[in-house]
């Protein structure tokens, strides 16, 4: 078939499974298209299961403002022929939430320049590419979970400026990549609270979002109590702590550490003793 006989195709399977309680409900939600068929995510995999993916096929679906069409083109184009500059393209006419959400997790995150595109993004005033930029960061720290000393502390910064004067989606989107940031490694997760820490009795509704989200996500480790119980033998022993300075210091003489209020967490200097 051709690309205007499987787009036809692909319409009357559409609405085959349309579903009108679920197209009522989205806009209830404020999920506006010019058409929506209701139809599951789970149908629309299967839908697009049974084409091979063709960058023409995509394209000519993306075009098309109808929900399906849009989820269909991030499952069923290549990533070979995606180049940056349709991204940018796809990612400004960007209508809603939902399709952002889809094709972070479809499309973007599988893109060979997508760190890079994604940082790109992140910068932009534009709220759909902050939005894309972030979802797209979050998927990827999923997959890979390391990022380098430099472009984390970028990515941070940025962060926390979104979710203070990012707009709702936006706050979401950049609240979700700092979680995933996280839940990397505990060295993250501390860095993270240090950044926050002062935030704890801000009365700016902004900064206590931030700060209660970064919380929750400490929130499993032991509590201080526990804590301070399993680091009584070390001190006992005198245990010699080396700083990433290189320096060494008795802890048992001088109690040098450090403890972190929002995650509960004993540290010595930047390095936390692992007592779990």
């Amino acid at each position: 078939m051709d690309i205007k006989e499987q787009l036809k195709d692909i319409k009357t399977q559409l609405r085959l499974s349309m579903n009108g309680v679920v197209s009522q409900s989205m806009r209830e939600k404020g999920l506006n298209y010019k058409l929506n068929f209701g139809v599951e995510l789970p149908r629309i995999k299967s839908i697009a299961a049974a084409y091979e993916k063709n960058h023409e096929l995509a394209q000519t679906l993306w075009k098309e403002d109808i929900r399906e069409c849009k989820i269909l083109a991030g499952l069923l184009q290549p990533v070979e022929t995606f180049f940056p500059e349709i991204a940018d393209i796809w990612v400004e006419n960007m209508p809603n939430i939902e399709i952002a959400e889809l094709t972070c997790m479809n499309l973007f995150q599988h893109l060979p320049y997508a760190p890079a595109k994604s940082f790109h993004w992140i910068a932009s005033e534009e709220e759909y590419a902050q939005i894309c930029g972030f979802l797209t960061i979050a998927r990827l720290l999923m997959k890979k979970g390391d990022m380098a000393e430099r472009p984390a502390g970028e990515f941070l910064d940025q962060a926390v400026c979104a979710v203070l004067s990012g707009s709702y989606h936006v706050r979401n989107a950049a609240l979700l990549a700092i979680r995933k940031y996280m839940q990397h490694s505990e060295e993250h997760a501390f860095q993270v609270c240090r950044l926050v820490e002062g935030m704890k009795d801000s009365s700016v509704e902004a900064e206590q979002v931030l700060y209660n989200t970064v919380k929750e996500e400490a929130s499993p480790h032991p509590s201080p109590w526990e804590r301070g119980l399993r680091l009584l033998p070390l001190l006992r022993r005198g245990l010699y702590i080396r700083y990433k300075d290189n320096q060494s210091y008795n802890c048992r003489s001088n109690g040098t550490y450090q403890y972190c209020t929002c995650c509960n967490v004993f540290y010595f200097a930047c390095y936390r003793i692992p007592f779990r």
